[in-house]
């Protein structure tokens, strides 16, 4: 069975920084797309990051560009998000998430396009 389990998440001050892990259990993650996405309070869940299955290509949002970083550890089979420059808009629930096709080359944006999600942790920026 394939578990996707978030950390790293918290409470910061405005301008800080945070590092999310998301370990993946069950299968290697090194053939699948993996992205974060995170959905604040009323809103809808929205692509922030995503890394292609080679690590070749990375996708941000325009809102975090510059500011979050996403990688891949295949070894560890963990994907990770740092995030600099935190601003209270971050605050959000993240997710992580795996491709439910192998070898794409694009980052999908559709969250139907992926079938494993992690049970999210709450990241809160205060100004």
């Amino acid at each position: 069975q394939v578990q996707l389990v978030e950390s790293g998440g918290g409470l910061v001050q405005a301008g800080g920084s945070l590092r999310l892990s998301c370990a993946v259990s069950g299968r290697t993650l090194d053939t699948y797309v993996m992205s974060w996405f995170r959905q604040a309070p009323g809103k809808e869940r929205e692509l922030v990051a995503g890394i292609t299955w080679s690590g070749g290509k990375t996708y941000y949002a325009d809102s975090v560009k510059d500011r979050f970083t996403i990688s891949r550890g295949n070894a560890e089979n963990t994907v990770y998000l740092r995030m600099n420059s935190l601003k209270p808009e971050d605050t959000a629930v993240y997710f992580c998430a795996e491709d439910r096709s192998q070898f794409r080359s694009v980052v999908p944006d559709d969250v139907s396009e992926y079938n494993y999600w992690g049970q999210g942790t709450q990241v809160t920026v205060s100004s």
